[in-house]
């Protein structure tokens, strides 16, 4: 079985431009649910929205029987870093945004949790010559250099997402995820591949688990679907069924046998139910991935014959 978990975000309110879903929701109430949901055995936990009360959190940890797979380090709030945490032209904003992530990790190694997760949507821009690409990305190296020293036991992990709420993010592919990392020399800064943002980016998935593992960044998972118009956070295999088999063939191809966190939004539903779905429909992509004979499938793939492989692939179902 896979070792899934919930973001914590999604156990609660949600909202979009138009609607409200679900009332708010307290660290027990989200936790509680998450431990109703079948197959589900962590959470990834919210920072800094989850740690008001953090014996609280660890009792409701303890009670539902729930790990952590990583702490979510928010660098969009409505009452700071409104024009970016890591780009912000301020360096006292950046430097507050360093030492809130250091707090961060410092917690997540207080719960045995290895892995801080950020997804930098707000660090981009809107219009040509807004941002200057070569300050915001001088000014983003120097905060994750600062953060990636402060634990190196620590796996710091971007979100890479093409867009939203900026029209372009600072940081949007895979391989623009490498680069960056790269340019930042943090054996521990990698990457957390989300599968809705591939397909948003007109990524594959396996491919860009793939680019990741060789250049050694890839740390985490999330996986969610959408139609490739919309980061709709929808369960895995709604739009993309082959491409969800591919990625776990992948996957296990590449040794990562690591957290997947599911990154979807129950909008008005109930979510122990929503997650108790997805978990057992991701588990069956799975076992349908594992049905898939490895050197069968490396001899069809040499051929380069998608037609013959797609016929074998759908003989198994």
């Amino acid at each position: 079985m896979l070792k899934l978990s919930i973001i914590t975000l999604f156990l609660g309110q949600t909202k979009n431009r138009f609607l409200v879903y679900q009332d708010p929701a307290d660290v027990d109430t989200a936790l509680d649910r998450a431990g109703r949901a079948e197959g589900i055995g962590g959470v990834e936990l919210r920072y800094p929205a989850d740690f008001a009360d953090v014996p609280r959190l660890k009792a409701a940890l303890r009670r539902n029987d729930l790990s952590v797979s990583a702490i979510n380090f928010a660098s969009v709030r409505n009452d700071r870093w409104l024009r970016g945490a890591w780009t912000a032209e301020a360096a006292a904003d950046r430097q507050d945004a360093v030492d809130d992530a250091r707090r961060a990790i410092d917690l997540a190694k207080d719960l045995g949790c290895t892995r801080l997760h950020n997804c930098p949507l707000n660090d981009g821009f809107d219009y040509p010559f807004e941002l200057d690409p070569i300050a915001a990305l001088d000014y983003a190296c120097g905060c994750f250099e600062a953060i990636c020293a402060h634990d190196p036991e620590v796996k710091v992990c971007i979100e890479y997402k093409i867009s939203e709420p900026r029209v372009r993010s600072l940081i949007g592919t895979a391989g623009e995820t490498i680069a960056f990392a790269t340019m930042v020399g943090a054996a521990n800064l990698g990457a957390t591949l989300d599968s809705g943002h591939c397909f948003l980016a007109n990524e594959n998935p396996a491919q860009a688990a793939a680019l990741l593992a060789r250049a050694e960044r890839l740390f985490y998972v999330h996986l969610n679907d959408n139609d490739g118009r919309g980061d709709w956070d929808l369960t895995p295999g709604t739009w993309h069924t082959w491409e969800f088999v591919e990625l776990f063939v992948t996957l296990d191809r590449l040794g990562y046998d690591d957290w997947i966190a599911f990154d979807i939004v129950p909008k008005e539903h109930d979510p122990a139910a929503v997650f108790t779905d997805a978990a057992a429909v991701t588990n069956k992509l799975k076992a349908l991935a594992e049905r898939v004979d490895p050197a069968d499938l490396r001899t069809r793939m040499a051929a380069r014959n998608p037609t013959a492989t797609m016929h074998a692939l759908h003989d198994l179902l």
